[in-house]
């Protein structure tokens, strides 16, 4: 499975992955999904928002065990961020089936859609509609870098964009959902464990910064006369930097769009795009805050306008503590030591579902703690152990 999986959409010159939401790469994930699906003679479908569901049993007798990710990427991705949830899920069922586990509940394999928000600038889109965390007018209103909308996409993928929105009845079938991820940090590799129980998602969020300055010439125009709007740009950056080192968050500015974008041209605009994270929310209130205040003091300074618009914004999520607490007594079992607990500053699917359905989520180690990278990487006995361990929490959630 991963032998098949692992050439889609990646890029021959950066070795990264650019599987993008309904583009030819995320069409050929799907088909791959699709493939899977039937090589077990598992019933396959799509619902109204695009994510695919892979289904043993039938999930309209309720209670159903769900497990899988995403297969989509950030622009230059690596492999395993989503795609080894959706490898494992399968590989996870094939194992139990090798044992000869009997199911008592409907066992589903899900692939969410547009989970990283790569194209469209949001993330999690699939699991967001099904919730009921998007509306449909939101995401008709949503376009890509090239301008072209949503619902124009999804048309051309063969999907149709008037469908999409809640979906209480599919969620009201399942009664937990499990996802296996690579961890996105270190804590197992300091820890020496193979395998990690996720106990929260940090609250995070998006928020664009606008600097409006006057384009004109970079060889005419003297320094005393400019308003440049990429000096209090980069100022910003630098405050980000401090005030997350100060509050012990994470802050992040990855994405800038520059106007006109010309080498002999002062820029009439700098929009950039700032992520952070904290533990808590008053944490991150604090640092976003005092990154704006930053911002337009720097901006004031420069002669240049600012707008900050609020993309989005996830508090922060505690799992199910009951299914959390099963997971552990599942995977301890056999062990001296107690599974590690840990926090994460990564969004998920999952996350996004725990209002809604019980929702846990399973950690790979990570040796470097490098993800959104071509560099991200596990160990393939690690990935074995995280195959092993979900198929140990299925069978003790749906196995008789």
């Amino acid at each position: 499975m991963w032998r098949d999986l692992l050439p889609l959409g990646r890029h021959p010159g950066t070795g990264g992955y650019r599987r993008y939401a309904w583009t030819g790469a995320d069409a050929e994930c799907r088909a791959w999904f699709a493939t899977q699906a039937e090589l077990r003679g598992l019933r396959h479908e799509v619902d109204r928002n695009g994510n695919q569901w892979a289904w043993l049993g039938d999930p309209a007798d309720g209670d159903a065990v769900v497990t899988g990710s995403h297969l989509d990427s950030v622009p230059d991705g690596g492999a395993f961020d989503g795609p080894l949830g959706v490898v494992s899920a399968f590989a996870a069922l094939d194992e139990l089936r090798r044992r000869g586990t009997s199911f008592s509940r409907p066992l589903g394999i899900v692939n969410f859609g547009d989970e990283e928000g790569a194209r469209f600038g949001l993330a999690c889109v699939g699991s967001r509609l099904t919730a009921g965390r998007l509306t449909r007018a939101q995401a008709h209103r949503l376009t890509d870098g090239d301008g072209t909308p949503l619902p124009r996409a999804m048309e051309a993928a063969g999907h149709d964009p008037d469908a999409i929105g809640p979906d209480p009845g599919r969620l009201a079938r399942i009664g937990a959902f499990v996802e296996l991820h690579v961890e996105q940090g270190r804590a197992l590799d300091l820890s020496g464990d193979r395998v990690g129980i996720a106990s929260a998602i940090w609250p995070h969020g998006r928020w664009r910064f606008d600097f409006r300055g006057e384009a004109n010439h970079a060889g005419t125009t003297r320094l005393a006369d400019r308003r440049d709007p990429m000096l209090p740009y980069a100022e910003t950056v630098l405050a980000a930097r401090r005030e997350a080192e100060l509050a012990g968050a994470v802050a992040t500015f990855g994405k800038i769009a520059v106007e006109p974008n010309g080498v002999n041209a002062i820029p009439s605009l700098v929009r950039g795009w700032l992520d952070s994270r904290a533990v808590d929310q008053p944490g991150l209130d604090a640092v976003v805050a005092a990154v704006e205040k930053a911002a337009r003091e720097h901006a004031a300074a420069h002669g240049v306008e600012l707008d900050v618009v609020r993309e989005s914004r996830t508090p922060v999520v505690e799992f199910d503590h009951a299914l959390r607490d099963e997971l552990a007594r599942i995977l301890g079992r056999d062990r001296t030591a107690p599974v590690p607990v840990l926090g994460t500053g990564a969004g998920h699917d999952a996350g996004i579902l725990s209002g809604s359905i019980p929702t846990a989520m399973l950690f790979v180690r990570n040796p470097t703690g490098v993800s959104h990278s071509p560099a991200e990487h596990a160990d393939e006995d690690d990935c074995v152990a995280g195959v092993l361990a979900l198929a140990d929490v299925l069978e003790g959630l749906t196995g008789t």
